[in-house]
């Protein structure tokens, strides 16, 4: 076997030095760059301005540009490497014969695939490809990103590695706009330099193309103005635990109709769940996720808020904090499994981090300065599983101060870096 790696990236990576260090730390590797994410999250902008050298290409839904899905092998040989090949979703047929391709050579960077959608790519590269994918899990932008600051590493990887090291040493702070501001353009490239009055037509339209042309490629919905309805009702569910009864039931749809639908989300991008601690494993799985929607942006433009004083007066600004942090402590937190964890009497942890067997508590809260009243989950948590190796826990708030709670509790602001 030839030593291919194929490197499947699912979301924008802002920063291009961070891409070509892991792109050529593989020297002696063939390698197929695999990129996909969501729309408009940057890939194939990203991979022209990187790789100004490769021709691009963009498929097709419904036209057989080249013919490639009648003969793929002719394809590859009209257009030689480099190659980047968007849309790639739509040419399946096109995989066997990029594998046949680069197990001819051990030239680097040949082909660059992207897209849009999950589960129809991935499964075909499982299959066409098994035992050569590297996956990189890459996210819209993070706040150190949107600074020109993505080479360095967030506070979260310190917390995990050390934590008294990390309550005992002093941070930085980030120059962000507002946090209304901040959720409300969400972490698309386009959103965070468009002005404000803006906004609301770029996430008009990338709802529309999403609805119209994705959904319909994905899924035979014949109704795709109730899937519109049920958008802007998972867009206010966004940081509950899940509950597809009840979501058919706003909707008059079945269970099944809604969990299909929330795959759908999942499959392209726009929507994560996160399993509840158990102490039992079966139970871990049986009971109820938490879902979020990725984006802030799109969450609040579902939810018809197009100001930061709409975000603030709607009483969902700690729903939407708490999506956007949750999201952005899990990229972060890189391998570490998360999960969610309440008590039957109620006590709640908002994330749970598990590392190397120790567990690290997390408690999302939006207010500016949280006290001894706000960390009464994270306590629970410690009482609740005695016999756990437990990290001392943080209360992730929307202040701008960092201060310790308690001896085994730290403030963090979420301007910290």
């Amino acid at each position: 076997m030839s030593q291919d790696v194929f490197i499947f990236i699912h979301y924008i990576l802002s920063s291009s030095k961070k891409f070509l260090k892991i792109y050529f730390e593989q020297p002696t590797t063939s390698v197929v760059l695999r990129k996909s994410g969501a729309r408009q999250t940057g890939k194939s902008t990203l991979l022209t301005r990187i790789f100004p050298q490769a021709k691009a290409i963009t498929f097709d839904p419904i036209q057989d540009l080249f013919e490639v899905r009648k003969d793929p092998d002719q394809f590859l040989q009209l257009f030689p490497s480099p190659l980047i090949l968007d849309e790639v979703q739509f040419v399946p047929e096109l995989l066997s014969s990029l594998k046949r391709k680069v197990d001819q050579t051990e030239q680097m960077g040949q082909y660059f695939l992207t897209g849009s959608q999950n589960f129809q790519v991935l499964s075909s590269l499982a299959e066409s490809m098994a035992g050569r994918v590297a996956i990189f899990h890459l996210d819209p932008f993070s706040p150190l990103e949107m600074q020109g600051l993505g080479e360095h590493k967030s506070w979260v990887v310190e917390y995990l590695r050390d934590p008294q090291a990390f309550f005992s040493s002093k941070h930085a702070f980030l120059s962000l706009p507002s946090l209304p501001e901040f959720l409300l353009r969400g972490g698309y490239p386009r959103a965070t330099i468009l002005p404000m009055e803006q906004l609301e037509t770029f996430f008009l339209s990338y709802i529309q193309t999403y609805v119209e042309r994705d959904v319909r490629l994905l899924e035979n919905i014949e109704d795709l103005r109730l899937f519109g309805d049920f958008l802007r009702l998972a867009a206010t569910s966004t940081a509950q635990e899940i509950n597809a009864s009840q979501l058919g039931r706003e909707l008059n749809i079945s269970s099944q109709t809604a969990r299909k639908w929330l795959n759908l989300l999942l499959y392209t991008y726009q929507w994560i769940e996160i399993p509840p601690y158990h102490g039992n494993t079966i139970k871990r799985i049986s009971e109820k996720r938490k879902g979020y929607y990725k984006d802030t942006g799109i969450a609040c433009h579902l939810m018809r808020l197009f100001s930061p004083e709409s975000l603030v007066s709607s009483l969902k600004l700690g729903s939407i904090f708490e999506t956007w942090s949750i999201n952005h402590l899990i990229q972060e937190a890189g391998s570490a499994n998360a999960y969610h964890w309440r008590s039957h009497g109620g006590a709640e942890v908002d994330l749970l981090l598990e590392r190397n067997g120790c567990f690290f508590p997390i408690e999302i809260k939006s207010k500016s300065r949280p006290g001894k009243a706000d960390i009464s989950g994270i306590k629970a948590f410690r009482e609740t599983y005695p016999s756990l190796q437990i990290a001392p826990g943080i209360v992730f708030h929307a202040g701008e101060e960092n201060y310790p709670i308690d001896i085994q509790t730290f403030a963090v602001s979420w301007k910290t870096y």
